[in-house]
C-alpha cells in the first residue's frame, strides 16, 4: 500500500513543474504561486471547518509549529520553485528535487538520531549515479541561469528542513488539518513577496493556460499531493524523500508527452539506475513468496 501511494505521490509531484511552465506563459511566478496556495488553502479551510465541521483547531504551541512549516514548505519552497522555473527547464528542476533525500538523511542523523542503513546509502548512491548520467547532457544543453539554480537550491533546502522539523515536532493533528493551515499561513506570507518583487514586471492573461495550470496546481498538487506527502512523512521521513528520486523519470515521460521533449538514451539509462537504487534501498520492496502450510 505504501509503495503504491509513494508511486502516486511521485507521479503527481512531477506534474507540478510542467503545470507551472504552462502557467508562466500567462502571468508572473510569485503571483501564480500565491494565487495557487491561497486558493488551495481557502478551499481546504471551507471543507475542513465549514462543511466537515469536525476538524480540530490548532492549540498553543501547534500554531508556532504550523507557522514554521508554512513558511518553510510553502512560502520559501513553493515561492522558490515558481521563481526559479522562469530561468531553468522543468527537466532540470526535477533533477534538483533528488537532492532532498541526501539532505533529509543528513539532517535526520543529526537532529533525529536516525540511523541510515548501509542499504539506504547504497541505494541513494546508485540512484544518484543514474541522475548524474541524465544531468550531464541536460546541464550542457539547457539554457539555465545560475540565479535560477541557486533559488532551486534554497527551495530544496527549505523543504528538507521542513521535513525534519515536521518529524521532530510530531504535531498531534490530522494530516489534512496540517496541510490546510500550512497552505493558509504560507500563502498569506507569500503574498507580500509577490507584491514587492513583481510589482514592475507583473502581467496577467486570463486564458486556458492560466486557468488550466491553476486548477491542476490547486486541486492535484497543492491538496492531493501534500496529503500523500504528510502521510509518507509520518511513516518515515527519509524514505518519503527517497521517492523523489523517481521524479525525473516521470518528469521526462510527461515532458515528452506534453511538451514534445525528446527522451534520450541517457534518460533511459538514468531510469534503470534510479529504479535499481530504489530496489536496493528497500523503497520498492520485492514481493515475498507465500509459504504453504503443511497439514499434519
Amino acid at each position: 500500500m505504501v509503495t503504491l501511494l509513494g508511486l502516486l505521490f511521485t507521479f503527481l509531484w512531477s506534474t507540478s513543474a510542467i503545470a507551472i511552465k504552462f502557467g508562466l506563459a500567462s502571468t508572473t511566478p510569485l503571483f501564480l504561486a500565491a494565487v495557487r496556495v491561497v486558493l488551495a488553502g481557502a478551499l481546504l479551510f471551507v471543507y475542513m471547518y465549514m462543511i466537515r465541521k469536525k476538524s480540530p483547531w490548532p492549540k498553543g504551541k501547534e500554531w508556532r509549529s504550523l507557522l514554521i512549516l508554512g513558511f518553510l514548505n510553502t512560502t520559501i519552497y513553493l515561492g522558490s520553485i515558481f521563481w526559479a522555473l522562469n530561468d531553468v527547464s522543468a527537466g532540470l528542476f526535477n533533477l534538483f528535487v533528488t537532492v532532498n533525500p541526501f539532505l533529509v538523511a543528513a539532517l535526520s542523523f543529526v537532529f533525529l538520531n536516525r540511523k541510515v542503513s548501509r542499504k539506504e546509502w547504497a541505494g541513494m548512491i546508485v540512484a544518484a549515479i543514474g541522475l548524474a548520467i541524465a544531468a550531464g547532457p541536460e546541464l550542457v544543453q539547457a539554457e539555465a541561469e545560475i540565479s535560477g539554480i541557486i533559488v532551486i537550491g534554497i527551495g530544496m533546502a527549505s523543504m528538507a528542513i521542513g521535513s525534519i522539523y515536521f518529524k521532530k515536532t510530531d504535531i498531534r493533528l490530522p494530516s489534512s488539518v496540517i496541510n490546510t493551515w500550512q497552505l493558509c499561513i504560507g500563502g498569506t506570507l507569500l503574498m507580500p513577496f509577490a507584491f514587492g518583487l513583481e510589482r514592475e514586471q507583473f502581467f496577467l492573461t486570463t486564458d486556458a493556460h492560466f486557468f488550466g495550470a491553476l486548477s491542476w496546481l490547486v486541486f492535484v498538487t497543492s491538496i492531493g499531493t501534500m496529503v500523500l506527502w504528510f502521510y509518507l512523512l509520518k511513516k518515515d521521513a527519509v524514505r518519503a524523500n527517497n521517492w523523489l528520486f523517481l521524479t525525473p523519470v516521470f518528469g521526462y515521460s510527461l515532458a515528452a508527452l506534453l511538451l514534445n521533449e525528446t527522451v534520450s538514451i541517457y534518460d533511459m539509462m538514468a531510469t534503470i539506475f534510479v529504479v535499481s537504487g530504489l530496489l536496493l534501498s528497500g523503497n520498492i520492496p520485492m514481493p515475498r513468496k507465500k509459504t504453504r502450510r503443511m497439514n499434519s
